[in-house]
């Protein structure tokens, strides 16, 4: 049996690992600040290995970077030794029913980047969209406080602690000296891990003001690459525009990165119902050049975008259109981007030469247009169109989302949320109906709301995670005085009544619900991280390694997180031989934390063929039962991975 590690993984040692493993001849030792003899990366090594240069502190180059950047870079990669805690009283099930534990949405209360943390084994790569509205650092809002006075270490065992508010928000006021440094050390490591958790085809969308724009945009260059960057949309935020000095601002802005430019596509719907010329195996479709308009984009200044296709007289595309011998070939066509007839500027292509030999014949094609002269299009399909960068109608604008939360609570309990045409519109673009949206600044649960009214409006199964810091609410303020003690109890509220809403106007069979955690401190107790520091003589003191106040249901999804079993799984619990025996995912996951189980507990579930098995370490009734645990599984079901805690 494999003991389950029961903390996020440590980024910086599995990255070591790779390098290692790449360039094992570059790994060395040397000496700490300490006089400690600690491993090392040998540069000089490294250099000889890629042939490339290796740029030194103090040399120059092109780069983004503020104080303590190093250290938020550490912070992204740190270790934490924390869980999610179901809160079942604050769910509601698919249906709409309070308490119930059966919808697929997620809402999670906590820090954003312990949340991220915990699901980047679980949600790697699952991610289509991400949403987030953090703050724009105007020198009146909150930021996440990051404590880079403690070591790494420390950090893995106490990040995301709060005070006895629950309150680990501080105002980054103008007169801060380390105003944009705080705000880029707050958002750096979310976003690092963010990205892990999109899909390859994946989109994020950022709103943002002024302020920080800039900042967002390098801090997203390198983050996503600047051959992700999609752009920036101006959104119409204030109609009636709001005097700051010299300029009375109307808009704000969101910016878009995809994880892979060369997938990623627009989902958005047309009003109209396209009409279409062509038909192929994939279905119809219309074309469109794949020259680039833009005069400012020419040979000279776009070289990468100039080269020829060849087409054969079948109307087919060589693969190897780059390296193709026209003279071997008489009666292929060379085709090169056109000359604009207007004022003489060659044309180059809107695409690379690898986004366009991975599109070939597929969605890239040789054309005959009535003249007889051969064009490349590109194939464009359904009734999908792109999002314009132009937000303009009222509907997007800040007055509108207070408006809507003020429709739902029958009182201003939120200022200036986003309103959900905003989301919508970012939704319906960046993914697909059955595709997971993500949120972790989600406010007053905004984007949960636009969910599920594209989902009621389609019979949709878009799927979404929200997080949320439970930060407390003005005590002054309308919320405190409706009983509303934080954010957190802002947003689940909304979720429920916009729910409601919903489906009293629509009827439409989705799902209304999610289930509701908490971050906590692990299940486990220090002996089980690091049983080297405990004494013998407080041994006694640790005869089981399982915190007193947890659940078996707490475990249940510590486990799960572990083993990166998505959090939405069916959950069944059943009893065997007198024991409460989970089963999760359709036996997928088989989880027993009972004492006492006995070799009819554990051959019963070695029976149902789980992937995984677990049991508590110290949970079988006698040593005869441990003895004969490896040989029940060899025996009934030897491909089960089995664990314990």
């Amino acid at each position: 049996m494999e003991k389950l590690k029961m903390h996020t993984p440590d980024l910086a040692e599995e990255n070591y690992k790779k390098l290692a493993a790449l360039f094992p001849d570059a790994v060395t030792e040397t000496i700490d600040d300490n006089g400690n003899v600690v491993r090392a990366i040998d540069k000089d090594v490294l250099m000889q290995e890629i042939n490339a240069q290796v740029v030194d502190d103090g040399q120059e180059r092109y780069q983004f970077t503020w104080p303590d950047k190093r250290k938020s870079v550490v912070l992204a990669n740190a270790p934490i030794a924390k869980t999610l805690r179901f809160e079942q009283e604050k769910s509601v099930g698919r249906d709409g029913t309070p308490g119930g534990t059966n919808s697929e949405n997620i809402y999670i209360e906590g820090d954003n980047l312990d949340a991220l943390k915990l699901l980047q084994e679980t949600y790697l790569g699952k991610v289509k969209m991400i949403y987030i509205d953090p703050p724009y650092n105007t020198g009146n809002d909150f930021i996440y406080e990051d404590d880079f006075s403690q070591s790494a270490v420390d950090y893995a065992d106490n990040s995301g602690q709060t005070d006895e508010e629950g309150n680990r928000l501080v105002q980054n006021s103008e007169s801060n000296g380390r105003f944009h440094t705080d705000w880029l050390n707050m958002l750096y490591p979310r976003l690092r891990i963010a990205k892990d958790l999109l899909s390859s085809d994946g989109v994020i969308f950022i709103s943002i003001d002024d302020t920080e724009l800039n900042s967002l945009i390098a801090m997203c260059n390198e983050v996503f690459g600047m051959t992700n960057f999609q752009g920036t949309f101006v959104i119409n935020s204030s109609p009636s525009a709001i005097d700051y000095g010299c300029m009375a601002k109307m808009h704000e802005y969101a910016v878009m990165y995809s994880k892979n430019a060369i997938e990623v596509k627009s989902y958005k719907l047309s009003e109209e119902e396209k009409k279409f010329d062509y038909k192929d195996e994939y279905g119809e479709f219309s074309i469109y050049p794949l020259y680039n308009g833009n005069v400012a984009f020419n040979p000279e200044t776009r070289p990468n975008l100039y080269y020829p296709f060849y087409v054969n007289p079948d109307n087919n595309i060589q693969d190897d259109f780059y390296e193709i011998d026209i003279t071997n070939h008489p009666n292929w066509i060379e085709v090169f981007p056109v000359v604009s007839k207007k004022d003489g500027i060659q044309h180059v292509w809107r695409w690379g030469k690898e986004k366009s030999k991975i599109n070939l014949n597929k969605e890239i094609i040789g054309y005959k247009n009535k003249d007889g002269e051969w064009r490349i299009v590109q194939k464009y399909r359904s009734n999908l169109k792109t999002i314009r960068s132009l937000l303009l109608d009222q509907s997007f604008s800040s007055r509108r989302g207070t408006a809507e939360v003020q429709e739902l609570f029958g009182q201003k309990v939120f200022s200036f949320p986003k309103p959900t045409n905003l989301i919508k519109q970012f939704i319906q673009t960046g993914m697909a109906d059955g595709d997971l949206f993500m949120d972790f600044f989600s406010g007053s649960g905004t984007s949960s709301d636009a969910v599920m009214q594209l989902n009621a409006a389609s019979n949709g199964r878009r799927k979404y995670i929200c997080v949320q810091l439970p930060e407390m609410v003005d005590e002054s303020s309308t919320a405190a005085k409706e009983g509303y003690k934080t954010i957190c109890d802002i947003g689940e509220e909304r979720i429920r009544r916009a729910g409601k809403k919903i489906k009293e106007e629509t009827g439409a069979d989705i799902d209304y619900g999610f289930r509701c955690f908490k971050i906590d401190s692990s299940n486990m107790k220090d002996v089980y991280y690091r049983p080297a520091d405990i004494g013998q003589m407080n041994l006694d003191q640790f005869t089981d390694n399982i915190k007193e106040d947890r659940t078996s249901e707490d475990l249940l999804i510590q486990v799960m997180l572990d083993l990166g079993v998505l959090l939405s799984s069916k959950v069944e619990q059943t009893e065997i031989a007198g024991k409460k025996v989970f089963s999760v995912a359709d036996d997928y996951l088989i989880a027993c934390f009972d004492r006492d189980v006995t070799d009819d507990v554990v051959t019963a579930i070695a029976r149902k063929h789980p992937f995984y098995a677990v049991f508590r370490d110290s949970s079988f009734s006698s040593d005869s039962v441990a003895a004969n645990f490896e040989q029940i599984f060899d025996t009934y079901s030897p491909q089960t991975v089995r664990k314990v805690l």
